[in-house]
């Protein structure tokens, strides 16, 4: 069912663009996130993979004067991306497969995989975690959110079945260390961002 979910938010795209909350609970963790990244800079660029319509994360990011490269499969959220945003850099892209050639080869000073990363089997996400370091820079922040325990759930996107999977704790720690990882901050099922369960880690080395 993971390769379902593509379809669900492209067919979706404006019945989710009016449900995402705007509430900006996320914005402790975001702030969190700007603290590794570093202060506004022409180098310190912020990749979002699985970035939707660019609300609230987005634009919380663009407010603060960052440059943001998002990517989503859906061609109608990036469409409403560029309407909004257009002076960022947006691609419509499979974040399985997407590749630095793809972004210019560019490292990023961030990378966000906020509400996303969970959609993908649990074998997808083990790729895309080894595969990650080839986007940041030295130094830079990763963020994304998982599940509370390893397995899978279906959630509900518009009386459909939405897709989500987590590994275990453990073997995010291993994998995250084995891409060049170290982790941060982790929280299981944040009470102050809507019982999220986030993780806050930094690439290795000097910028």
């Amino acid at each position: 069912m993971s390769d379902d979910v593509i379809d669900l938010y492209e067919r979706h795209a404006a019945a989710y663009d009016g449900l995402r909350s705007r509430s900006r609970m996320e914005s402790g963790w975001l702030d969190r996130f700007v603290g590794l990244v570093g202060p506004v800079a022409s180098e310190r660029a912020i990749l979002d993979l699985g970035c939707g319509m660019g609300e609230p994360i987005a634009r919380h990011l663009i407010e603060r004067g960052y440059a943001v490269t998002g990517v989503d499969s859906s061609a109608s959220m990036i469409d409403r991306c560029r309407r909004r945003f257009p002076a960022q850099t947006w691609r419509v892209a499979d974040m399985r497969e997407l590749t630095p050639d793809a972004l210019g080869g560019r490292r990023f000073a961030g990378i966000l995989a906020w509400d996303s990363l969970f959609h993908l089997s649990r074998d997808d996400q083990r790729r895309v975690l080894g595969r990650l370091g080839a986007f940041a820079a030295p130094g830079a922040a990763l963020m994304f959110t998982s599940g509370s325990e390893e397995g899978e759930a279906i959630g509900e996107l518009c009386g459909e079945p939405l897709f989500h999977a987590s590994l275990d704790a453990d073997e995010y720690r291993r994998r995250l260390a084995d891409a060049g990882f170290i982790v941060r901050e982790h929280v299981v099922a944040d009470r102050s961002c809507g019982d999220h369960t986030v993780w806050l880690a930094q690439r290795r080395g000097e910028r």
